[in-house]
């Protein structure tokens, strides 16, 4: 019966080989071996995240600044806690919105999700 538990004859053979990999490569080995096993891989590893993750958030990101910067009175918007009204004042980061009658509430600038309709 094998218990989950394993010898010591395992362990070190697990351990030596580990060893044996941790090793530095012998004189004049080194270079071609570091460029193809790590230097590359690192690199399109980058181009990667660069692809996927960095260059939609920029988009976004510039998206959205060009979007509240054309921001005047009279768009109807929707802000980012999901209240819907539109836009009586501008002052430098504060936006007037009002959502009924008579009923007129400020937000920040970058409580803005979207415009929904440009008059």
């Amino acid at each position: 019966m094998k218990t989950g538990l394993r010898s010591t004859r395992d362990i070190l053979r697990i351990l030596s080989g580990l060893a044996l990999n941790l090793m530095p490569p012998p004189q004049g080995q080194g270079s071609q071996n570091f460029l193809v096993t790590f230097l590359l891989p690192m690199l399109l590893m980058f181009g990667i995240f660069y692809f996927l993750l960095i260059r939609p958030t920029r988009t976004r990101q510039k998206e959205m600044q060009a979007m509240l910067e054309a921001l005047k009175p009279g768009d109807r918007i929707v802000t980012s806690s999901g209240i819907h009204g539109t836009v009586v004042a501008l002052q430098d980061e504060i936006v007037q919105v009002r959502i009924a009658d008579n009923v007129k509430v400020d937000f920040s600038k970058s409580a803005i999700a979207s415009v929904k309709q440009r008059e």
